[in-house]
């Protein structure tokens, strides 16, 4: 039999890496590899390699009412690679990093990455390792009310790699953005890749150096 774990159906918080204020709803399935909460008008599903610290809410009291969940619940118990799978084609917002949040569809699933189509950023080639939480939205709603012929959803104009690492060396020579550009040293030409470092060529023609590890998302402008 399953181990219920004791905070199920509690109102719960969470301390998740990069966010600095916690989250907040009722917990509703715990997997191996992936939570699911609803805070009231969305739910949130969180990786658990990004959980820091999970725990009762100081005001239980509240009563949140929980419609059914966007994905078919299935016998088999809830896995982050199962939730990707469901979550493709549905418009979702994404949290990664920073303070920002990018909304579109998820397209395609890999090895170790997803691919996401942006109205603002178009094909955002994601890690696995860093995605911090996804909300599926209705089936009603589009980003920004954008209609379909506004915002068709187009395939990755780059042809995908099982692996990141396969798929970042076949970027290298291009232009790309990594992090969504939060910083400008993260924006230039990828020189090459060597034992996980990652080179790129900057504006001002200087090279700057990144762990492989650290590279959260890629996408060209």
């Amino acid at each position: 039999m399953k181990h219920r774990h004791p905070l199920l159906d509690r109102y719960v918080e969470l301390d998740i890496s990069g966010k600095s204020i916690p989250i907040r709803g009722k917990l509703i399935d715990l997997g191996q590899d992936i939570l699911v909460l609803h805070n009231g008008t969305q739910f949130l599903y969180v990786p658990l390699i990004h959980l820091q610290q999970l725990r009762l809410a100081k005001n239980e009291a509240q009563d949140i009412d929980v419609p059914e969940l966007p994905f078919e619940p299935q016998n088999d118990p809830i896995s982050y690679r199962k939730v990707l799978m469901n979550a493709k084609g549905m418009f979702s917002e994404l949290y990664i990093t920073g303070n920002q949040s990018i909304h579109g569809y998820l397209t395609s699933v890999m090895n170790d990455f997803f691919v996401f189509y942006s109205p603002v950023y178009h094909s955002v080639i994601i890690s696995l390792h860093h995605l911090k939480y996804l909300i599926p939205y209705n089936p009603n709603v589009t980003p920004y009310t954008l209609t379909p012929e506004q915002f068709p959803l187009k395939p990755s104009p780059i042809t995908l790699a099982r692996t990141f690492d396969q798929q970042l060396r076949k970027l290298i020579g291009e232009f790309v953005i990594l992090d969504l550009g939060e910083n400008p040293n993260k924006i230039g030409v990828l020189k090459g890749i060597d034992q996980n470092m990652i080179e790129l060529s900057t504006a001002g023609g200087n090279a700057v150096y990144l762990h492989f590890d650290h590279v959260k998302t890629v996408h060209l402008p």
